[in-house]
C-alpha cells in the first residue's frame, strides 16, 4: 500500500469517513449533535480504508510512541504553522532521490502513528461524549419549564396588586396621617408652653435663683428633647443649652467668691445648684482650682501693692512680673508689714476652706440622722459615691492648699536678704512664721517642712552674720574692758533681764513669746485652736504689733556697792525671788565650793563666814563686768531666736558655745597665759582644760590676723568663721606689786567667767529641750569639757599672783646660809621661817586692801593661799635639797622649822589641810631611810626632782649609806630620769 503525507485537509477527509461509518452504525455524528452548542474545529477523519490500514498495521505501543516522540517540536507549536514551507526549506541545495524517498517514508510513518493515535483517542472518548450530550439535552428541557413557571407567577402578582394592595394599604396610610396630625397639634401646644417658660427662666436668672432656674431649665430640656425634630424646638433647645451653660458660668463665679469670704447661705445655694446639675464632683474640682487661684491672686496683689507703694511711681512693669521676682523688690522697711498682711490674707483663704469642710461635715451628719434606715438603704449609689468623693477631695485638698501657701510664703521669705535686719525685726519675722506654722499644723497636721527649710536658710544666713558681728563686738568689748565691777543689785538674777522674760512666760520652748502674750489672757481660750478662736472674726496675725511693749529692767545698784542702805538691803531683798523661775532660782555666786551652785544662803551663814572671805558685806552681789552682762544678754537673744525657731537650734547653740569659748579664751589669754607653768610642777592646767583651750584656738581664733602673713595661710572661708585673738586693754596694769599684780582685775575677770559658767549651767535643761536628739551629745560635751572647766582657770590665773607676791628667792638665799651639820638638837627655829611668815602676813594684809574694792570670794582666797603655801613648801624642799652636809640633828632642825612655819601659818588661813604638807615632811624623813627603803622611795616618789633625790642620797653618804649603795641609788635615779630625756 502506497503511503502519502497527510495534510490537514487529508485529516479532515479521514474524519468525514469516520463520521459516515458512524452513521451507518446508527450513531449521530458529534458535529450534528453539537452544531447548536458550540463550534468544533473540523478535523479530517481517516477513511474506512485508512482506518483498516491503520488497524492492519502491527501495533507496538512502544515503537508507536517512539515514532511520535521523534516528531519535531515545531509541529506542535501552533495552528498557523506552515509545515509544507517548513519541509521545503529543509531540503538541501542538491536533491538526492534516494534520500528524499527515505525521508518521505519517515514522514509517512510519523503520519501513520499520529493518525492511529488520534483514532484510538476518538474511540476511547466516545461513551463519555454520548453521556454528556444527553445531560445537555435534559438541561435544555428544564430551562424551558422554568420560563413557563416565571411567566405564571408574574401574571398572578399583577392580579394581587390590582385587587388588594392599592385599596387596603391606602386606607392604612390615611389613618396614620390622621394620627400624626393629632400628635402634631399636641406638640404645638407644648411648644407654646416652652416658649413661655423660656421667659420665666430669664427672670429667675436675674433674681440669682440658681437652683430654681436649673430645675426649670432641666424640665424644659427634657420636654424639648421630645420635640427636637421641629426646627423651632431645635433652636429653643440650643438656647436652653446656652442658658444652662450661662448658669454654670455664673455658678462658677459664685463658687469662686466663697474662697475668700465664706457665707453659709451663699455656699448652700451654690451646692444645691450643682447637685441639681449632677455635677457635685465637678464642683469640688472647680472649688479646689479656685482656692489655688485665690491663693496666687491674693499674695500677688498684697506684694504688688507694697512694691508699687515703695516704688512711688505708676510704672506697670511690676504687674507683669512673676510673683517670685516681685518678692525681690520688697524693701526692708516694708518687709514685716507686707509679711503680716500676706499671712492675714492667706489666713482668710484657709479659714474659708476650713469652714467649707465644716459645712460638708455638718451636712453629712444631718443626712445621716434625718434619713431612716430603710430609705438609707435605698439611697442611690451615685449619691454615696459623690459624698465619698467630696470627702476625700476635701481631705486631700488640705495638704495641697497648705503646700501652695508654704510655697508662696517661701518665695517671699527667700526673696529678701535678711542678714542685715535688726535683731528685733528678725524676731518678729520668726514669730510671724512660727504662728503661720502653728496654723498649718492645726489646718492639716503638717510639720511645714517647706516653711521650716526656707526660714532655716534665712535664719542660718542671718544668724551667721549676726553672730559674726556679735563676736567682733565682743572682741571690741574685751579689748576695751578695764575689768571693773558692774554694780548690780545683790539679788540680781538673769531672769530679771528682758531677754530672758520668755522663760517665765513660756515653759514650753515650742511656743513663741508673742503667742504666750496673746494667749495668757484667758486659760479657756488657750485650749481653743486658732480656727476655733478666730472662726467668726479676728485674725491670729493682728496681735504682734499690739503686744510689742517696752521692757523695763531694774538690775543695777543705785550707788555701786558702797551704800550702807544697800548693805542692809542685801539681807532684806535676798529672799524676794518668788517671781523667778525655779530653774533660775539659784545663788549665782557660790562661795563654798566654787563649782556647784547652791540655793539661797542664810543671813547667819553670811555673817559667820571666816576671815578668808575678804568682803562680808557684799556676799550676795555677783561679780561680773559690763562685758559679762553683754554676753548674758546675747545668750538670751540667741535663746529667744532658738525658742521661736527650733530648726536652727543646733546652729544657735553652737554660736552660744562660741560666745562662752571666746570669753573663756580671752580671760585665759589676758590673765592666765605664762611660760612658767611647766617648770612649777604644780599641774596648774588640767589635761581637760588644755584640750579645751587648744580646741578653741584651732576652731575659733584667727591666729594669722595679727601676723605679717595674714591671709596667706589657710582657706578664706575657714578664716571667715574665726575671730582674731583679743588684746588686753592698756589701761589694765598687771605688773604693779602694790595692787598684787592686778589681783582686783584678775578676780573680776575670773569670777565673772565663773558666774557666766553658772548661768550656762542653769540654762542647760532649757537648752537640752531645744536641741535635736541627734545633736544632744554636742551640748553634753560642751558642758562637760568647756563650761565645767571655767573654775579651773582660777589656778593658772591666781598662780601668777601667788608666785610674785612672796619673795621665794630671798628665802632660798637665807636657807643656804644655815648650818645643818650641827651636833646638838636645837630648840629655836631659824630666822628664814620668821621672814617667810612676815611675807605671808604682808600678803594677807594686801589681800584685805584689795577686798575693799573687789570682793574676794572664798574659793579665790583658798586658791591664792593654796598656791602661796605650795610654792613656799616647794621652796623649802628645794632649800633642803641644796644642803651639802646634814646631820641627824640638822634634820631635826628642819622639822622644827617646818612645824613652826605650819603652826603660825594655820593662824593666818582657814585652809585645811595645809597643801603639800606631806611633800616637805616626807622629804625630811627620807634622810633616815635605809638603803633598800631609799631605793623603793626613789621609785615611788616621782614628784621630787632628780636633783632633790640625788642630793638626798649624797647627804646620807657616810651616815648610813656607803659609796657602793650611793652608786646604786644614783643609777636608779638616772634610770628614772632617762625616759624623760
Amino acid at each position: 500500500m502506497n503511503s502519502v503525507i497527510w495534510a490537514p485537509d487529508q485529516v479532515w477527509i479521514r474524519m468525514q469517513k469516520i463520521k459516515s461509518l458512524m452513521a451507518r452504525q446508527g450513531l449521530k455524528s458529534p458535529q450534528e449533535s453539537m452544531a447548536d452548542l458550540s463550534p468544533v474545529e473540523n478535523l479530517r477523519i481517516p477513511s474506512k480504508e485508512e482506518l483498516r490500514e491503520l488497524r492492519e498495521q502491527p501495533i507496538d505501543p512502544q515503537a508507536e510512541q517512539e515514532i511520535i516522540d521523534s516528531i519535531e517540536e515545531v509541529y506542535f507549536s501552533n495552528d498557523s504553522f506552515d509545515m509544507v514551507q517548513h519541509e521545503l526549506e529543509k531540503l538541501p541545495p542538491e536533491l538526492n532521490l534516494q534520500e528524499l524517498e527515505e525521508y518521505r517514508d519517515k514522514l509517512k510513518r510519523q503520519q501513520a502513528a499520529v493518525s492511529k493515535k488520534v483514532a484510538d483517542l476518538i474511540l476511547e472518548k466516545q461513551p463519555a461524549y454520548v453521556k454528556e450530550l444527553e445531560r445537555v439535552t435534559a438541561l435544555q428541557t428544564n430551562l424551558q419549564l422554568a420560563a413557563v413557571i416565571c411567566t405564571n407567577a408574574r401574571r398572578q402578582l399583577s392580579v394581587a396588586k390590582e385587587g388588594f394592595t392599592e385599596a387596603s394599604l391606602g386606607l392604612l396610610a390615611n389613618q396614620r396621617r390622621r394620627q400624626l396630625l393629632t400628635g402634631l397639634l399636641k406638640s404645638l401646644r407644648t411648644i407654646k408652653t416652652l416658649q413661655r417658660t423660656d421667659v420665666r427662666l430669664s427672670e429667675m436668672l436675674e433674681e440669682e435663683d440658681y437652683p430654681g432656674a436649673i430645675q426649670l431649665c432641666l424640665e424644659c430640656q427634657k420636654a424639648a428633647s421630645t420635640f427636637k425634630h421641629y426646627s423651632c424646638i431645635s433652636e429653643l433647645n440650643s438656647k436652653l443649652q446656652d442658658t444652662l451653660e450661662q448658669i454654670e458660668e455664673q455658678l462658677d463665679v459664685a463658687l469662686s467668691k466663697t474662697c475668700k469670704h465664706f457665707d453659709v447661705s451663699h455656699y448652700t445655694k451654690v451646692q444645691l445648684a450643682y447637685t441639681l446639675l449632677g455635677k457635685t464632683q465637678t464642683a469640688m474640682d472647680q472649688l479646689h482650682m479656685h482656692f489655688t487661684q485665690a491663693i496666687h491672686n491674693t499674695v500677688f496683689q498684697v506684694v504688688l501693692g507694697y512694691v508699687e507703694l515703695c516704688a512711688g511711681n505708676a510704672d506697670t512693669k511690676f504687674q507683669k512680673m512673676q510673683y517670685k521676682d516681685l518678692c525681690t523688690h520688697i524693701t526692708p522697711d516694708s518687709y514685716i508689714p507686707c509679711l503680716t498682711d500676706l499671712c492675714k490674707a492667706l489666713w482668710e483663704v484657709m479659714l474659708s476652706y476650713h469652714r467649707t469642710m465644716q459645712w460638708h461635715e455638718e451636712r453629712d451628719k444631718e443626712e445621716a440622722t434625718s434619713t431612716p434606715d430603710d430609705s438609707a438603704a435605698a439611697e442611690s449609689d451615685e449619691s454615696v459615691v459623690d459624698r465619698s468623693y467630696v470627702k476625700k477631695k476635701l481631705e486631700h485638698g488640705l495638704t495641697r492648699i497648705w503646700q501652695d501657701v508654704q510655697l508662696k510664703v517661701k518665695a517671699y521669705i527667700l526673696g529678701t536678704d535678711m542678714s542685715n535686719f535688726k535683731y528685733d525685726d528678725f524676731i518678729v519675722v520668726l514669730d510671724v512664721i512660727s504662728r503661720l506654722m502653728q496654723v498649718g499644723e492645726e489646718f492639716c497636721g503638717s510639720k511645714s517642712e517647706v516653711l521650716q527649710e526656707s526660714i532655716k536658710r534665712q535664719s542660718v544666713n542671718y544668724f551667721k552674720n549676726y553672730h559674726r558681728a556679735r563676736l567682733e563686738e565682743l572682741r571690741m568689748f574685751l579689748e576695751n574692758e578695764t575689768w571693773e565691777l558692774c554694780p548690780v543689785k545683790s539679788n540680781f538674777n538673769i531672769a530679771q533681764l528682758h531677754e530672758f522674760k520668755f522663760m517665765g512666760q513660756c515653759r514650753s520652748p515650742s511656743v513663741s513669746p508673742n503667742r504666750q502674750a496673746v494667749s495668757s489672757a484667758s486659760p479657756a481660750e488657750e485650749e481653743l485652736s486658732l480656727f476655733q478662736r478666730y472662726l467668726q472674726e479676728g485674725n491670729p496675725f493682728e496681735m504682734h504689733i499690739e503686744h510689742k511693749e517696752e521692757e523695763t529692767e531694774d538690775v543695777l545698784a543705785s550707788n555701786g556697792y558702797e551704800s550702807d542702805e544697800l548693805e542692809k538691803s542685801v539681807y532684806q531683798d535676798y529672799d524676794s525671788d518668788s517671781d523667778v523661775p525655779e530653774e533660775l532660782k539659784q545663788d549665782y555666786v557660790d562661795e563654798q565650793t566654787g563649782d556647784v551652785p547652791l540655793k539661797s544662803v542664810s543671813r547667819e551663814t553670811i555673817r559667820s563666814r571666816k576671815k578668808s572671805d575678804y568682803s562680808l558685806n557684799k556676799t550676795n552681789a555677783p561679780i561680773l563686768t559690763n562685758t559679762t552682762l553683754n554676753v548674758i544678754r546675747l545668750v538670751g537673744k540667741y535663746m529667744q531666736m532658738m525658742n521661736i525657731l527650733k530648726p536652727i537650734a543646733f546652729d544657735v547653740i553652737h554660736c552660744v558655745s562660741q560666745l562662752f569659748d571666746y570669753y573663756l579664751y580671752a580671760v585665759y589669754t589676758f590673765f592666765g597665759r605664762n611660760d612658767m607653768y611647766e617648770s612649777s610642777g604644780l599641774g596648774l592646767i588640767s589635761s581637760r582644760l588644755r584640750t579645751t583651750l587648744n580646741r578653741i584656738q584651732e576652731s575659733l581664733i584667727d591666729m594669722e590676723a595679727a601676723g605679717e602673713n595674714a591671709g596667706v595661710h589657710g582657706p578664706a572661708e575657714d578664716r571667715k568663721e574665726k575671730v582674731p585673738s583679743p588684746h588686753l586693754s592698756q589701761l589694765v596694769v598687771l605688773t604693779n606689786s602694790g595692787t598684787l599684780y592686778g589681783l582686783a582685775q584678775r578676780v573680776v575677770a575670773t569670777e565673772s567667767l565663773v558666774f557666766l559658767a553658772e548661768q550656762f549651767e542653769s540654762l542647760q535643761s532649757h537648752l537640752d529641750t531645744m536641741m535635736p536628739a541627734a545633736k544632744k551629745p554636742f551640748l553634753q560635751q560642751f558642758y562637760s569639757q568647756t563650761v565645767s572647766t571655767a573654775s579651773e582657770l582660777r589656778k593658772p590665773i591666781y598662780w601668777i599672783v601667788a608666785a610674785k607676791a612672796i619673795d621665794y628667792e630671798q628665802m632660798l638665799l637665807m636657807m643656804a646660809g644655815v648650818k645643818w651639820d650641827i651636833r646638838e638638837i636645837m630648840s629655836q627655829h631659824n630666822v628664814y621661817v620668821d621672814v617667810l611668815l612676815k611675807e605671808f602676813e604682808q600678803f594677807n594684809k594686801r589681800l584685805g586692801e584689795v577686798s575693799r574694792h573687789v570682793r574676794i570670794p572664798l574659793p579665790v582666797s583658798n586658791v591664792l593661799w593654796e598656791h602661796c603655801i605650795r610654792l613656799a613648801n616647794r621652796t623649802l624642799v628645794e632649800g633642803y635639797a641644796n644642803v651639802k652636809k646634814c646631820s641627824n640633828e640638822g634634820r631635826a632642825l628642819m622639822q622644827l622649822d617646818f612645824q613652826q612655819f605650819l603652826m603660825k601659818l594655820e593662824k593666818l588661813t582657814d585652809l585645811r589641810p595645809i597643801p603639800d604638807k606631806e611633800f616637805v615632811e616626807t622629804y625630811i624623813k627620807a634622810y633616815y631611810l635605809t638603803e633598800n627603803d631609799m631605793e623603793q622611795f626613789i621609785k615611788n616618789h616621782r614628784e621630787y626632782s632628780m636633783k632633790q633625790l640625788a642630793n638626798l642620797v649624797n647627804v646620807c653618804l657616810g651616815s648610813h649609806i656607803n659609796k657602793k649603795a650611793r652608786q646604786k641609788l644614783l643609777a636608779a635615779i638616772d634610770d628614772i630620769d632617762r625616759p624623760k630625756r
